[in-house]
């Protein structure tokens, strides 16, 4: 009788141990499964919020306003307008010798009112439609482009420099997926070219 008592409790033991130790699993499974799915979410959202912050500018609609396709004989792909300077001026599509005679033209970087650097090249003649006045401008200024597929963006100027022809600096695309504006001429003894950077007004 005695023996069977101890085999009784003995069987007992075994049995609490090892339903111990099963819970103990099963709570060990779920706390790394938890972790598993609370990763998992944080990273779907944290590439939601990039996505978001990626798409910010495309979503937001801006002033439309219809211009024209050509100028001169030239494709036209933007127009500029500069309050400050009293400038109102078409961006050629294409950057030549022949096109900057006639207006200033894109240089270099993203389409207009991308994300990206849109780069612009003018003269600095002193024709209504060209850069001779980029140098009256400071930090603070506003100039607005517009397109025909995103509208008219507003920018303002955060950076004016002189800087050497071989500089080539200013043309640099890394934006944060922000829309950029540059405008580039040159000095009156074109020794050095003026570089005024602005970006979108958000």
């Amino acid at each position: 009788m005695r023996k069977n008592k101890k085999k009784g409790k003995i069987l007992k033991t075994i049995i609490i141990i090892i339903i111990v130790t099963i819970i103990i699993w099963i709570i060990q499974e779920q706390y790394a499964e938890n972790k598993i799915i609370e990763k998992d979410r944080n990273i779907t959202v944290s590439i939601e919020d990039n996505n978001k912050k990626n798409t910010t500018n495309e979503i937001k609609q801006y002033p439309k306003e219809q211009i024209i396709d050509n100028f001169q004989g030239y494709e036209v792909c933007a127009k500029l307008e500069i309050p400050k300077i009293s400038l109102e001026t078409y961006v050629l599509s294409q950057y030549s010798a022949e096109a900057l005679n006639i207006s200033v033209t894109k240089f270099w970087g993203a389409d207009p009112n991308r994300s990206g650097n849109f780069c612009i090249a003018g003269h600095n003649f002193i024709n209504k439609n060209m850069f001779r006045n980029l140098k009256k401008l400071e930090i603070g200024d506003t100039l607005s482009v517009t397109d025909n597929t995103i509208g008219k963006v507003e920018y303002e100027i955060y950076k004016i420099e002189k800087v050497i022809p071989k500089d080539t600096s200013c043309l640099n695309q890394n934006t944060s997926n922000n829309k950029e504006v540059t405008l580039i001429t040159c000095t009156n003894d074109s020794q050095k070219r003026i570089v005024v950077k602005a970006k979108e007004i958000i």
